[in-house]
């Protein structure tokens, strides 16, 4: 098994490590979308992020990762039995499943066992990614040049929080719910909209103009290449500390209050920079109060709404083809507005 890069390690794109961390903290913001030049970090965070989750409880022998204490429509077939025929849970890391670009559409979303129909004249499913990723993350590298009916098949999935496979005779439904996380090149071409619309958080990094931080992320880089079990033992203590961080705030984060001016603050926020529909302010409340569960805080305050602002809101905006400033300039012209 390849050794993953420290998350701890990394040096500088403080926006995309927060924008990760929510998402680890709570799934329900909808998924991280990191867009930025080569080179910098992307692929590298989010395969560390997997080194930080914690574990679950999942049906033992369950291909879909079922939790034992799930309810219908959280359950696959299987584990709709009877809780006496169950088996004892079995505690597993949170999947991190990667989406290769050239995967086809049986890969992705699940096909007929051609094994088992072969050798034993069974009809039989093989499930496909989105069943490996269910209560995980599944991450798309350069999604921005994923195909069409691969990105058909994702929305219906990503909208449903389940997945339905009618084809070859067969005629399974299993659940699917996972946080998207895409990286890309914005030079490469854009997102279609409607699969932008499904991340919860958007982060644009670019390569460090910072002689000091260049120096620093190649020395690191350097030490790691030369000898990884080495570089990653210096950042066990970190990265055992993060990891501890994560699992509190996930244990915090259902007690969070959210008090009615910080709603009224978000919607205040979307309305002057008027975004479409309401999932503007809702995953802005989320991303919000996932910030003040990691630090620890048992309220949602005016910073965390500010602190998260430009990562949910900016790749929610309306063209606007008489002001030529980008996303990020309108929203600090809303945000001082509303805090100054």
């Amino acid at each position: 098994m390849a050794i993953a890069y420290p998350f701890s390690a990394i040096v500088a794109q403080e926006d995309m490590k927060q924008a990760l961390l929510i998402a680890a903290v709570d799934q329900a913001v909808g998924g991280v979308l990191v867009m930025g030049d080569r080179g910098t970090g992307k692929s590298t965070a989010i395969r560390a992020l997997a080194a930080l989750l914690p574990k679950i409880d999942v049906v033992r022998d369950c291909p879909y990762h079922c939790a034992p204490e799930a309810k219908k429509p959280g359950l696959c077939a299987n584990c709709s039995a009877p809780p006496s025929t169950q088996s004892k849970p079995l505690s597993l890391t949170i999947p991190v499943v990667d989406l290769p670009l050239g995967a086809t559409e049986d890969r992705v979303i699940g096909a007929l066992d051609i094994g088992r129909a072969l050798n034993d004249g069974e009809k039989a499913f093989e499930p496909g990614l989105l069943a490996q990723a269910h209560r995980g993350f599944l991450y798309i590298d350069e999604v921005n040049l994923l195909e069409d009916h691969i990105i058909d098949s994702l929305l219906d999935v990503a909208a449903s929080g389940e997945n339905v496979v009618e084809r070859e005779g067969l005629s399974i439904r299993h659940p699917a719910q996972f946080v998207l996380v895409g990286s890309g090149n914005p030079e490469e071409g854009e997102l279609r909209p409607q699969l932008l619309d499904r991340f919860g958080l958007s982060v644009d990094i670019s390569t460090p103009n910072n002689v000091a931080e260049r120096v620093e992320i190649i020395q690191r880089r350097d030490e790691f290449e030369r000898d990884r079990e080495a570089f990653v033992k210096r950042w066990q203590r970190k990265e055992s500390a993060l990891r501890r961080k994560i699992q509190k705030a996930r244990e915090l984060i259902p007690n969070v209050e959210t008090p009615t001016n910080a709603l009224e603050l978000a919607a205040e926020l979307c309305l002057a920079l008027g975004t479409d529909g309401l999932r503007g302010e809702l995953t802005l409340i989320r991303a919000a109060r996932a910030l003040a569960a990691l630090e620890g805080k048992s309220c949602i305050d005016r910073d965390h709404i500010r602190a998260v602002a430009i990562i949910v809101l900016r790749h929610r905006l309306r063209r606007d083809p008489l002001d030529e400033a980008g996303s990020d300039v309108r929203i600090g012209r809303v945000l001082e507005a509303h805090f100054d």
